[in-house]
């Protein structure tokens, strides 16, 4: 049975906090997944998204620990040409159980940054390792022909164009 609310996710896998045992987790995505989260995340393809992660309960919350792995397929940020990328990343994730807050605006400390909030006994590891994923992926990754690219549309270098370019210009003068 899947918990309300995980369906709608591209890559689901929710986890029961009460039934956590001492053995890492092993998560891949299917083809179908990797298509759709590839769709979400603006990229090509992904060919492989893989991850490993240690659960430990401390109290109500858990901690998860390990290393996601992604074979994925960009495109440059200058050329546009399609760029294969490898990612292997840690992962380090606190899930804790939803707490009220009556206040509109919510300071986060440093060490709450990668905590994720759940409802109930379950949380989706599977979306936290996407979102992973995502935080990963280089927007601006550049392709071996990303500087022909530049000059084919009449870009220069920064040095060239850069805000000390004009008063280079003036001295000449």
């Amino acid at each position: 049975m899947t918990p309300a609310g995980f369906s709608r996710v591209e890559f689901s896998r929710p986890i029961d906090r009460r039934h956590l045992t001492a053995r890492p987790i092993r998560l891949e995505a299917t083809a179908e997944e990797r298509q759709v989260l590839a769709k979400r995340f603006g990229l090509i393809a992904i060919h492989r998204l893989e991850a490993e992660v240690e659960l430990v309960a401390d109290g109500e919350a858990v901690n998860a620990r390990g290393r996601l792995g992604a074979d994925i397929v960009q495109s440059c940020a200058i050329s546009g040409d399609p760029l294969p990328v490898t990612l292997d990343e840690p992962i380090a994730l606190r899930f804790l159980p939803e707490r009220a807050t009556e206040e509109e605006e919510v300071e986060l400390e440093e060490s709450e940054l990668d905590e994720i909030p759940f409802s109930g006994s379950v949380f989706d590891l599977g979306e936290a390792v996407a979102q992973s994923l995502s935080l990963a992926i280089d927007p601006y990754a550049t392709g071996p022909n990303a500087e022909q690219a530049r000059k084919d549309a009449g870009l220069s270098d920064e040095a060239a164009s850069g805000p000390f370019a004009a008063l280079a210009a003036l001295k000449k003068k």
